[in-house]
């Protein structure tokens, strides 16, 4: 599955922004390039496995990131 861009919500509440995706230049692993949508702003990457994930919230499995609605 291939993350889409757009604006997603971190299940710890911020927002960011979903650039696009690209692979490792050494693992061929797919990676997500996002920014966040407060402070600095700088790009990131992280592992598409990782982005797609669920974590434990309380107990329950919540997804990691969320594909915001559009406005």
């Amino acid at each position: 599955m291939t993350v889409a861009p757009g604006r997603y919500r971190h299940y710890k509440g911020n927002y960011y922004e979903v650039i696009g995706t690209a692979r490792h230049s050494e693992t061929d692993e797919n990676m997500v390039v996002y920014r966040p949508l407060y402070g600095e702003g700088g790009l990131w990457v992280r592992p598409e496995g990782m982005f797609l994930e669920t974590v434990l919230v309380d107990g329950k499995p919540v997804p990691r990131f969320s594909l915001c609605p559009e406005d």
